[in-house]
């Protein structure tokens, strides 16, 4: 389900963040980790990190539901990736949290990318999952990437009404699409309708209409990171499964190379992992966050 838990911030005149902390507060004796997820997804994406009292006990774990997500709701009908990074560095002041860790799982990546842009004193470490660095490009296309546009065009004319919709309730076809494209093939009928009935109670209403159509803009219109990546000082340890449908193997391992101011750039390739990596492989994902914060934890 969406994040039980609120917080205002200042953004775009004001939008209601949704959040989870792990443990409920805040311990300043951990380091953190801010968690973003994927598209049409919500905080309990990472259920199973939650889950991994290992994990937990090692940092904090802050998942922000960025805009167009969740219970995050903004006073504008429009937004961008680069106002959801903001929304997220705020929520950290709002919590009382200098610096974290980011870890994004699809467009979560390209999120949290962009918040070490905007903050790079405060961003210690990046572990994108799943995720491609560059817009929707004929170039990435070309590089075994999917392309979107021709699937996704026709629910992005259905969601634009000129009208009022409150009868508006996100269809099963799309909430399928969420789950065959992210999840491992191995994904239960169980979790299926979780997700079915998680994104039904968020996209609803013609509030719920406008937020999924703006977050599918975003999607579909995103702008190339591939410029700025040379200005991230951080580590990165990124991290893509081989079973990426959207995605794949090659533009990761060409993107990673563009780091080149990174204190530590590196990629793993985890064998058998899904678009939503940490859903298909918690353990790897897991081990791999655990070692970059404890290994930079100590730097800082």
């Amino acid at each position: 389900m969406s994040a039980a838990t609120t917080t205002k911030v200042p953004h775009l005149g004001g939008v209601t963040a949704g959040y989870r902390m792990s443990g409920d507060r805040y311990d300043i004796t951990k380091p953190t980790t801010v968690l973003v997820n994927s598209m049409c997804t919500t905080v309990s994406l990472f259920n199973d990190m939650y889950s991994n009292t290992e994990l937990t006990n090692a940092m904090n774990l802050l998942a922000i539901e960025p805009l167009g997500h969740g219970a995050t709701s903004c006073p504008t009908e429009h937004f961008t990736y680069w106002d959801s990074a903001i929304i997220a560095l705020q929520v950290m002041d709002n919590l009382g949290i200098d610096k974290a860790f980011a870890f994004g799982e699809s467009q979560g990546g390209w999120i949290v990318v962009r918040m070490a842009l905007l903050a790079p004193a405060r961003i210690l470490g990046l572990m994108p999952t799943g995720t491609s660095m560059d817009s929707e490009s004929e170039d990435s296309r070309r590089k075994g990437a999917w392309d979107p546009k021709p699937l996704l065009n026709p629910f992005l004319e259905k969601w634009s009404s000129v009208t009022p919709t409150p009868d508006f309730v996100i269809d099963d076809v799309w909430c399928g699409m969420v789950t065959e494209f992210g999840f491992p093939r191995t994904v239960t009928t169980e979790k299926k309708n979780f997700w079915t009935s998680t994104l039904k109670s968020v996209y609803k209403e013609d509030e719920g209409r406008k937020k999924a159509k703006v977050a599918l803009i975003c999607l579909l219109e995103r702008d190339s990171l591939l410029l700025r990546l040379r200005d991230i000082k951080c580590p990165v340890h990124w991290l893509q499964g081989t079973q990426d449908i959207p995605y794949g193997l090659a533009l990761a391992s060409e993107q990673i190379r563009l780091f080149t101011s990174s204190e530590e750039a590196k990629l793993e390739i985890v064998e058998g992992g899904s678009h939503y990596l940490n859903t298909s492989n918690p353990i790897e994902v897991g081990d791999a966050l655990q070692a970059l914060v404890k290994e930079y934890t100590k730097a800082t």
